[in-house]
């Protein structure tokens, strides 16, 4: 091998170990911020996802495209419930969709949240109303679209294990219409609030 050749592979080892290394020091900031950015959703939702407070929701083994749909409407400010526009709509603004979908694998990624007991006659009421319905008032089970240990499906999210104030106040938000969600609204808009009590204490328990 003659001395131009190698120089010629020396010089391509060096860019080759360069572009190595600031492929690394970009993955170390990349990490970095998405750390910054899970601490400061850990001031409401927990630093795992498990919220410490029933005015915001766990995140923890949530449904991953779930949560990017939800991250995704809070920055186009398309979900509108107050809360949503208190508390999301600025958060959400700062992310990217790089951040977006981070996040999202990141919570959905977490161990469940621990079941929160509930009174047994409030919890067996909602059990039957999840996993049956009510056929007087067509009402279809809710489990036929979040699964039957509510651990969600995809775009429908997990229910199991979420604080039971948080999942009565999203019930009447979607019944009022504050909150878009056209499905959802046909099923509930009959619920009254002892129905909603008891299904949400029973996914609590969960």
């Amino acid at each position: 091998m003659n001395r131009r050749s190698v120089l010629s592979l020396a010089l391509m080892a060096c860019v080759a170990f360069a572009a190595i290394a600031q492929a690394d020091v970009a993955s170390q900031e990349s990490q970095t911020k998405l750390k910054a950015t899970i601490n400061n959703c850990a001031v409401c939702h927990g630093l795992n996802g498990h919220s410490v407070s029933p005015t915001f929701p766990n995140l923890a083994a949530q449904q991953q495209i779930y949560i990017e749909n939800q991250l995704k409407a809070f920055k186009g400010e398309t979900r509108s419930d107050p809360d949503a526009q208190a508390y999301m709509w600025g958060m959400a603004s700062q992310l990217s969709d790089q951040a977006v979908a981070e996040l999202a694998q990141y919570f959905s990624s977490q161990q469940p949240p621990p079941a929160e007991p509930g009174d047994a006659k409030l919890v067996a009421a909602g059990r039957k109303i999840f996993l049956e319905g009510i056929s007087s008032e067509g009402v279809p089970p809710c489990a036929s679209c979040h699964g039957p240990n509510a651990a969600g499906r995809g775009m429908f999210p997990r229910l199991a294990g979420q604080h039971a104030p948080y999942l009565i106040k999203q019930l009447l938000v979607i019944q009022s219409a504050l909150r878009s969600a056209p499905v959802m609204h046909g099923i509930i808009k009959d619920l009254n609030r002892t129905q909603m009590q008891a299904v949400a204490t029973y996914l609590a328990s969960l």
